[in-house]
């Protein structure tokens, strides 16, 4: 499994809003993540935790564009730009990212594809019901885990006709997007259900707040039961696991997957 590390430069990210604002602070800290073991390090510029209001492109582009430039020249991690906006994602591969990490692949605008093919980046396709602003308001599903695999077969359908192939894309279910307790324990516990896409598989679990309304844990106490999700999906034969505590993940999925045989 491949360990993601989170880099947000926002003021509002629900878990470490504010602490990695500028370029120099953001840029040790995406140091520090590949010393731990994230091969890939994904950066963001605006908040999509529930609720958030967007920021526009240029402040977008102002937060993440100079920290992928270092980053690409100082450390041999791959590059993520976390972003829904097919300006930022274009700006930030011409500057060095190498994935694009969109939680808006279910909008109906073909741009971001056109982006993505046309750079041959990889794009990390993620299932949301609705947009940050709405997708917590009561989220329904018939019958989660067959709407989430339907979303992923057509996605990767009208993707290859806008020129992205299969290969350049990895799925992730978007735990916390769009779903309730339920919903998130249900997706996690079948994971192994997303296999028939042939495509690999991204969790990202870390200190979200399902956790919370479980375990009754606020933010920042959540980083066992992150783990636990995390050695689970290494088990259940996920690919990539986006964490904010990189050097106890790669600890614990490593156990996981010696223990498994998924290595």
């Amino acid at each position: 499994m491949v360990v993601m590390g989170v880099l947000n430069t926002t003021p509002d990210s629900f878990s470490d809003g504010g602490r990695f604002l500028d370029t120099d602070t953001a840029t040790k800290h995406g140091l520090r993540l590949a010393d731990e073991g994230a091969e890939i390090i994904d950066i963001g510029g605006e908040s999509t935790r529930p609720g958030s209001e967007p920021v526009s492109v240029k402040e977008e582009l102002r937060r993440v564009v100079p920290v992928i430039e270092r980053l690409t020249k100082r450390c041999g991690a791959v590059i993520s730009i976390d972003t829904q906006k097919p300006t930022v994602a274009r700006a930030a591969l011409d500057a060095g990212a190498s994935i694009v990490n969109d939680i808006a692949a279910n909008r109906q605008s073909t741009e971001m594809w056109r982006v993505v093919a046309e750079a041959r980046a990889g794009y990390i396709c993620m299932h949301m019901q609705g947009t940050p602003q709405t997708m917590q308001a009561e989220p329904h599903y018939d019958d989660v885990l067959l709407e989430v695999g339907d979303f992923f077969r057509e996605r990767l359908a009208v993707m290859a006709d806008h020129g992205v192939s299969s290969e350049q894309v990895a799925l992730d279910p978007g735990i916390g997007f769009g779903k309730t307790l339920n919903h998130n324990i249900k997706l996690l516990s079948r994971l192994n259900r997303f296999r028939i896409t042939q495509r690999p598989l991204m969790v990202g679990v870390s200190r979200k707040s399902f956790i919370g309304k479980l375990l009754g844990t606020p933010t920042n106490d959540r980083l066992p039961a992150s783990l636990a999700c995390a050695a689970w999906a290494a088990a259940e034969g996920a690919h990539i696991v986006r964490v904010h505590d990189v050097a106890e993940t790669v600890q614990a999925v490593r156990m996981a997957e010696a223990l498994s045989g998924n290595r």
